[in-house]
């Protein structure tokens, strides 16, 4: 059972942890409903990420769209840099394949959707990250599609949040994509 909303951040990660182990690894139908989604919203260059252990698997959209990938950086402050999916050769720190330093750079102004990995997703689209912050400080100014990407069991009703914690449009999970508002409301929609 989840922490009840008053919890902090820590609980809840806690909780999402654990719960994530018990969910099975759906990521071709996660991946199916974004290839579908996406393309229906004309979505040509997409942030993507690469997943963490526990996290859906949405490789699969690389022949289909122009995927995109991050690199952490530390100095001067943290912060995200953009590169070709296909440069992420090297690995992070984090467990996950990565674009080296040098790698070329893409600028946020040019992507149409950013495919959002989280511990958790409240149905407002708040999001539970790692604690990092690194999308909150990316995205603040991004006006395309946003897309929570998480197993439906880890989609909550309400997240502990804070002023400058990002929120996504839609959340997209094994089910299928919805808007935010319509997954609020309790209407099953595909999202398209």
């Amino acid at each position: 059972m989840p922490p009840s909303a008053p919890q902090g951040k820590a609980e809840w990660r806690a909780w999402a942890r654990t719960r994530r182990q018990e969910v099975p690894d759906l990521s071709a139908e996660v991946t199916a409903h974004l290839t579908t989604f996406l393309q229906a919203r004309g979505a040509r260059r997409v942030l993507a990420y690469r997943a963490l252990p526990g996290e859906p698997d949405i490789s699969a959209l690389a022949p289909h769209l122009d995927l995109l990938t991050t690199r952490a950086r530390f100095r001067p402050a943290p912060h995200l840099t953009l590169h070709p999916w296909e440069t992420a050769t090297e690995m992070s720190r984090f467990g996950v394949l990565q674009p080296p330093a040098d790698a070329p750079r893409v600028g946020l102004e040019t992507v149409d959707a950013v495919l959002l990995p989280a511990l958790a997703y409240d149905r407002r689209g708040v999001r539970l990250g790692y604690g990092g912050g690194f999308y909150d400080r990316l995205l603040p100014e991004f006006r395309g599609l946003t897309v929570g990407v998480v197993w439906d069991a880890l989609i909550v009703d309400e997240l502990p949040s804070e002023s400058h914690d990002l929120r996504v449009g839609f959340l997209a999970t094994e089910t299928g994509v919805r808007a935010v508002q319509r997954w609020a409301s309790g209407q099953a929609s595909s999202g398209l």
